[in-house]
């Protein structure tokens, strides 16, 4: 049974897990090494994560373990869109894959968005990546081909009053 909740502060390192699982590694790559996300490129989705009012995560957790996140933070990454729209980031160990967890997560994280006010959320695919037709299916759509990558972006309703 997965339960998905908000990350604790205290839980806030794991995200270093999660960025490196959420780099795309096409089928035969091998897989860069662990220190790639200490780039700063990608270092901006998780340094000083849980600062700003924008930051928010929702972990899967399954028999006592995180296995997945998914956060989003106002930055200007590879999905920046405006300084009113959150980028996504999402992953999940590879046991845990394919099973649903990542389309929960994103769920939740759509309506915790939507709660909070934002009108959207962006993010960066690369097309071969599995998940993009995931992130279709929960309503992303594609703003912009860049070649090897799409940004996407979902619409969120207006908050309810």
């Amino acid at each position: 049974m997965t339960h998905i909740r908000n990350i604790q502060p205290q839980e806030i390192p794991v995200l270093d897990d999660f960025l490196y699982e959420a780099i795309f590694i096409p089928q035969g790559v091998v897989p860069p090494p662990r220190s790639i996300i200490e780039q700063e490129d990608l270092q901006l989705y998780v340094r000083g994560f849980g600062e700003s009012p924008h930051d928010h995560c929702l972990v899967a957790e399954c028999d006592g373990k995180i296995v997945g996140a998914v956060w989003v933070r106002v930055m200007d990454d590879y999905g920046h869109v405006d300084d009113q729209t959150p980028s996504l980031a999402i992953s999940l160990y590879p046991d845990y894959r394919g099973q649903g967890i990542g389309t929960q997560l994103l769920h939740q994280m759509l309506e915790l968005l939507h709660q909070k006010g934002y009108a959207q959320v962006s993010l960066s695919v690369q097309k071969e990546n599995y998940a993009l037709r995931m992130y279709q299916k929960v309503g992303f759509k594609i703003m912009e081909d860049r070649g090897e990558e799409l940004l996407m972006l979902a619409q969120l309703p207006p908050p309810r009053c």
